[in-house]
């Protein structure tokens, strides 16, 4: 043995990216399990090496089993301190005598573990790297998946990952999110997106300086791989234009990321704390009129010029579909003309209810403000009322009318009101 050793896994070292301690333990296993095969007997090998010198000496090593003294940290020990504890026989070997069989364990140990250290280094570089992107180059593809070269590891990209109608043809540069790392019995499994929307993130922090500082945050993304996204940025800076810095100058920002994704339009929506311009800001280009809001359901009726609605509702609904995806809100876009009727037919019920009001007060003998008055103090909207009033029902509604003891749940049982909506 002589310096080649030493040159080799320096060599190994740079070109790998391998510690040189793990190099070195992958020597000592490799001469122990050649030693072994050679001599036979359960005897380790212990390597000596000096740095400077470039020299390697190799140590076969034999423990005794009645021996008994602790002599510490044993690797730090000179051979004539191990050989005079009694605690192992050691003898210095040449590599020369293993022979041929023998040589051959060695370097197949060798080179099965190195390939485990470089799998382990592999992992644990992509795992840490999960969520970013990266550029990969396209090296071969299957009937569902896209096989990619990312530096010296390959990535795959399953057919669930890419982009509808993408071409990938080989040695096409990508890029890609790193979606997951997970061990397999051979390299890792690097999967990798094309259609995941924090990859649109990314890309803008990359495009997109004041995003990468910080300044331009953006807060929620909606995408329809291949076809739209729409992005809501703000601001953290009074004097920094969201829009205008996602935009850049005559779109050059924005346009490098729709060339990178093959033409996906973006749309770039400001965000704003008011939902009700959250949700007309979502739902451009189109231009809304009115938003009307149902907090307790995030539902919001949106109207809309009956020249813009078509535009509001998107080809095949993918404007108002993006638009609820990006705001967390369920919308319901009306035109005018379709509100207009909508509260034309609300009006008409409303005066139903009021002439059955009326009807029921003549019933029970009292003035009818009186009747719609109390009954709005009790949270009743009156929907109908029987037909057929005895005269104990009429009492109870003269004794509530009077501030008597009759109460809500006398007025149901009584069945005076039919359907009821408690405000």
């Amino acid at each position: 043995m002589n310096g080649d050793l030493i040159e080799a896994l320096e060599q190994l070292q740079k070109e790998k990216d391998i510690p040189m301690s793990s190099l070195l333990q992958t020597v000592e296993i490799a001469m122990t399990s050649a030693y072994r095969k050679r001599y036979g007997g359960a005897g380790d090998v212990r390597i000596k090496i000096d740095p400077a010198q470039k020299k390697v000496r190799l140590f076969a090593r034999i423990e005794q089993p009645s021996a008994e003294t602790d002599l510490g940290e044993e690797d730090d020990l000179d051979l004539a301190t191990i050989e005079a504890s009694g605690l192992y026989q050691e003898q210095e070997i040449d590599a020369d005598d293993f022979g041929r069989i023998a040589a051959q364990t060695a370097k197949q140990v060798v080179i099965q573990r190195i390939r485990e250290a470089e799998r382990e280094i592999t992992y644990d570089r992509f795992v840490q790297r999960i969520g970013e992107v990266v550029t990969g180059e396209v090296q071969r593809r299957d009937a569902h998946s896209v096989f990619l070269l990312i530096g010296d590891a390959e990535a795959i990209l399953p057919s669930n990952e890419q982009i509808p109608g993408e071409p990938y043809r080989f040695n096409d540069r990508i890029r890609v999110y790193i979606l997951n790392v997970s061990k397999t019995t051979k390299n890792p499994q690097i999967i990798v997106s094309r259609t995941h929307p924090a990859l649109i993130k990314r890309l803008f922090e990359l495009e997109v300086p004041e995003v990468y500082d910080g300044i331009v945050e953006i807060v929620s993304v909606a995408r329809e791989p291949g076809a739209r996204s729409k992005v809501a940025v703000r601001s953290n800076d009074p004097q920094v234009d969201p829009v205008g810095a996602c935009v850049g100058h005559r779109g050059g920002r924005v346009q490098a990321i729709v060339d990178e994704l093959r033409g996906e339009k973006i749309d770039i929506v400001r965000y704003d704390e008011e939902p009700t311009e959250y949700l007309k800001n979502a739902l451009s280009p189109a231009r809304v009129s009115r938003v009307i809001l149902e907090d307790d359901e995030r539902t919001a009726t949106v109207i809309a010029p009956d020249d813009q609605l078509s535009l509001a509702i998107g080809r095949r609904g993918q404007n108002v579909r993006l638009a609820a995806q990006l705001t967390g809100w369920k919308i319901d876009i009306r035109s005018h003309a379709q509100w207009e009727q909508q509260q034309a037919a609300k009006t008409e019920a409303d005066k139903g209810e009021t002439m059955r009001v009326y009807e029921l007060a003549r019933e029970l003998g009292v003035e009818s403000r009186d009747l719609v008055e109390i009954l709005q103090d009790e949270g009743i909207n009156i929907t109908s009322h029987a037909s057929n009033i005895s005269s104990q029902q009429a009492q109870m509604v003269r004794d509530l009318l009077a501030g008597g003891a009759g109460t809500l749940e006398e007025l149901e049982a009584g069945e005076i009101i039919i359907d009821i909506d408690e405000n």
